[in-house]
């Protein structure tokens, strides 16, 4: 029997962190690259083929972010780490097969049901786009071809959730990176929209294929056993299930809010492309920190909270707060501060006009100011799925979404669709201060003075960085004028000064935290170093 993994070190949260952040960066590099192709092949308002290619790509990721991010990452890693810790090897391999047999079965189900609903589905998904008959055709044809990704993804999430649980971040922070790579080989050399929207549509499934047997050689390389077999509703996986349906609606609040978005921004032409693309950007900061943070910290909350480990508990939230405001709210100060700019330098080619970039930019300045609450959201939710709490972050989620469909129904004729991405800033906000003030009134975390402390001067530090960034977006045409006529792989003065002012940036920041004292250098070579005694991250997977 191969030992269940020890404890985690109470110092490593932040390293795990930075291992499953650096590796997701990679990712979300390739995921850019391949944006930029297809932002140039697709075009915005004036085709159909990206608003119908984005519809085929959210639908199929809505579910991915609920089972990936969401309902296994509430449920299925407390319940296994603690049968690993407590049963051994064979009986934790024993609950995950039945889990993995229960969740294809049900998806492969979802699928099929989604495919020939289809024609019909797509007056709730998108009903803006029955108004032109050829869009709303291919937005059908391409979400048919691409909802197979949801079962392995589906699968997937579970086999990230055994590696999680052995501490293995290496191979779960690597294989979004296979989506990226698929797609851009099947986009690149096409040149007609909509033979480049089905290339991409038939990609998504090609490339979860890929990525499950990716995720399922690195969870055989742990020493589990997880195998396929008949589905059965055991007391264990019902035990599963009632805490995962929860924590699923919970931990996926933004995601259904993003999604009821789409739906509004279908009645405008381009609009569901434009908030796509404002997503590369404001999602960013989800996927290398609030992910990263979340699925690190979970299993080190769960040991710590079966130990009777207060202390442990409140200082690795702390370490996760501190650590996500550090990287989201600079984050969110450079959307705000300079949306345009970053929209037109980098997106601005092709069919994607500068109207495009003009109103993508006013979507994305409305999401930057919500970036800390939607990472804050995969911070906090920990603290609760921890103690087998999925039911609390649900409701809080249900209220979210409630207020973010009232909010964007508002908005929405009044300014267009910057209000529907207003509103789901607002709704995250309010989801997260549910969250905070019942995890402070039943004592279970709240943060300490020094965090409180460290949290004011990283905002501090991000808002004098935000107006040097809102300074250089003012002050575009005297950066580029120096670069006219320079053109180098494909880029020109508006792509060459939005690099080097974001280059710049970083490292402005950087200097600002410590000026400011956001962090301090010991810190930052502790969280970097392994201690005598930490277990090391593995490094094998």
């Amino acid at each position: 029997m191969t030992a269940p993994p020890s404890p985690p070190p109470k110092s490593g949260l932040i390293r795990s962190s930075l291992v499953l952040s650096g590796l997701t960066l990679v990712s979300r590099f390739m995921g850019l690259a391949r944006d930029l192709v297809l932002t140039a092949r697709l075009g915005a308002s004036a085709t159909i083929a990206a608003d119908a290619y984005y519809t085929a790509l959210s639908f199929p990721n809505l579910f991915r972010r609920i089972f990936a991010e969401g309902a296994f990452t509430s449920a299925f890693v407390p319940s296994y780490t603690k049968t690993l810790g407590g049963d051994g090897q064979a009986e934790a391999d024993r609950i995950a097969s039945d889990a993995m047999a229960t969740l294809a079965a049900a998806t492969l189900l979802l699928t099929l049901v989604a495919q020939l609903a289809m024609p019909w589905l797509m007056y709730a998904i998108n009903p803006g786009y029955a108004s032109d008959p050829e869009k709303f055709k291919l937005a059908i044809v391409l979400t048919q071809i691409s909802m197979p990704y949801l079962p392995c993804m589906a699968i997937g999430a579970l086999l990230s959730g055994v590696l999680n649980a052995h501490r293995r971040f290496i191979v779960t922070g690597i294989f979004p990176t296979i989506l990226n790579v698929v797609m851009l080989i099947a986009v690149w050399p096409q040149s007609d929209p909509i033979r480049a929207a089905y290339a991409a549509s038939i990609g998504i499934p090609i490339a979860g294929v890929l990525q499950a047997g990716l995720l399922w050689w690195g969870a055989k390389k742990t020493g589990a056993q997880i195998r396929l077999r008949r589905p059965k509703l055991t007391p264990e996986i019902k035990s599963l299930i009632s805490l995962a349906i929860p924590g699923a609606i919970a931990a996926s609040a933004v995601q259904i809010n993003i999604f009821i978005s789409g739906i509004l921004a279908s009645q405008a032409a381009g609009g569901r492309a434009w908030m796509e693309v404002a997503a590369r950007l404001y999602q960013l900061p989800l996927g290398l920190i609030g992910v990263a943070v979340g699925v690190a910290l979970l299993p080190r909350l769960s040991s710590a909270i079966q130990a009777g480990d207060h202390d442990d508990a409140q200082g690795a939230t702390d370490q996760a707060v501190i650590f996500a405001l550090a990287l989201t709210a600079p984050a969110a100060a450079a959307l705000v501060a300079m949306p345009f700019f970053l929209i037109d330098g980098m997106f601005t080619r092709g069919a994607f006009t500068v109207e495009d970039a003009r109103q993508t930019g006013q979507v994305l300045l409305q999401y930057g100011w919500g970036v800390p609450a939607f990472v804050l959201a995969r911070v906090l939710q920990p603290a609760f799925f921890a103690r087998a709490d999925t039911k609390a972050p649900m409701r809080f989620g249900l209220i979210s979404v409630a207020v973010n469909i009232v909010l964007g129904l508002s908005l929405f004729p009044l300014v267009g669709v910057q209000g529907i991405a207003a509103a789901t800033s607002a709704a995250a906000w309010l989801n997260v201060l549910q969250m905070a003030v019942l995890l402070v009134r039943r004592g279970d975390y709240s943060p300490t003075l020094k965090a409180w402390n460290r949290i004011a001067r990283i905002l501090a530090a991000s808002a004098v960085f935000g107006g040097l960034l809102a300074f250089a977006s003012h002050e575009r045409a005297w950066l580029e004028a120096p670069l006219e006529g320079v053109r180098g792989l494909g880029l020109g003065p508006k792509e060459i000064a939005v690099l080097c002012v974001s280059a710049v940036g970083v490292g402005v920041y950087g200097l600002l935290l410590l000026a400011f004292r956001g962090i301090t250098p010991s810190e930052i070579r502790a969280a970097l170093r392994r201690r005598a005694g930490d277990t090391p991250i593995p490094t094998d997977l």
